[in-house]
């Protein structure tokens, strides 16, 4: 309480030396606001956000071309963002005080974050639970917030069309019964994914339709995630392995016999995805993902 009570004497300090955000216009004048019906009540926000400081959501923000001025360090490195997000700052909610000096006018931030009182003074500040909504169902809410429904409206549904369509081809070709795993790679285990934690598993498995092996819809599907040693890779090995590799690990058990011995592996059923460029569910991402998979189960 102490640390809130002081903060707010510094940042009403700055806000009357005019260093702060007051959600207004070059000409003085206050911004137009609106009033956005978030998940933990009303929030008066700027009906046109121009300096947004994205601790969550970034890569959902930048699909509908907002305004970020600063963003969270797992965003900021991932490649798929780094042309738009060049000379960003990056921000976590540590700090607060970096926040502030941002100015920003809309603050978007996650529900398991610190500091969450302190950024509501600093400016608008909204927040969103992981996976209280779906990953379509967020990108609208995004768009409900920034003022830019109609947009997100639009990607979604050319989106859930042009993935069903693949999909469909998808299914064609290899057979409607052949499963696919998604795994992934980690320091010192590995994790298989049911359909909804990213990786493109939502594209595969919700918008294509595509099956999953018995083993990980009884592993994974329930909890999102499961977590195996490589030893027993060939249990969740599906048809076809969409592989998940970080650059940041050691990936040479792809070189082990245990991988080799996979039917997929044999098959050459592999598609390579790279990690740090396939942990969100956003548009970009899933866009990138959809031609990946198109390339990889159909050329």
């Amino acid at each position: 309480m102490k640390k809130s009570g002081l903060f707010g004497v510094v940042i009403a300090g700055l806000l009357l030396a005019g260093c702060g955000a007051d959600a207004s216009g070059d000409n003085g004048e206050a911004s137009e606001m609106r009033t956005y019906d978030s998940e933990v009540g009303e929030v008066e926000v700027p009906a046109d956000p121009q300096r947004i400081v994205a601790l969550t959501n970034a890569p959902n923000v930048l699909a509908l071309e907002g305004n970020i001025v600063g963003v969270d360090e797992w965003t900021g490195n991932n490649p798929l963002f780094s042309e738009k997000l060049e000379g960003i700052e990056r921000v976590s909610e540590t700090n607060v005080e970096a926040i502030l000096e941002l100015e920003p006018d809309l603050i978007i931030a996650g529900s398991h974050m610190q500091n969450l009182d302190m950024l509501e003074e600093v400016a608008p500040t909204v927040v969103y639970t992981w996976g209280q909504l779906d990953y379509l169902d967020q990108q609208v809410e995004i768009g409900k917030l920034l003022n830019k429904e109609q947009e997100a409206m639009d990607w979604r549904e050319d989106f859930e069309t042009r993935a069903q369509e693949v999909g469909e081809q998808i299914k064609a070709e290899i057979g409607e019964d052949t499963t696919v795993s998604v795994i992934e790679n980690g320091d010192k285990e590995m994790y298989v994914f049911g359909d909804n934690y990213a990786r493109g598993t939502e594209i595969l498995y919700q918008a294509m339709g595509l099956a999953m092996p018995e083993k990980v819809e009884e592993l994974a599907l329930e909890s999102g995630i499961h977590v195996f040693s490589q030893e027993t890779l060939p249990e969740v090995a599906g048809d076809y392995i969409v592989l998940s590799l970080p650059s940041s690990v050691d990936n040479s058990f792809t070189e082990t016999e245990t991988w080799n011995s996979i039917p997929a592996v044999q098959n050459a059923q592999v598609i390579e995805i790279a990690t740090e460029a396939s942990t969100y569910s956003d548009p970009i991402t899933l866009d990138h993902l959809l031609e990946t998979f198109e390339e990889g189960f159909l050329h």
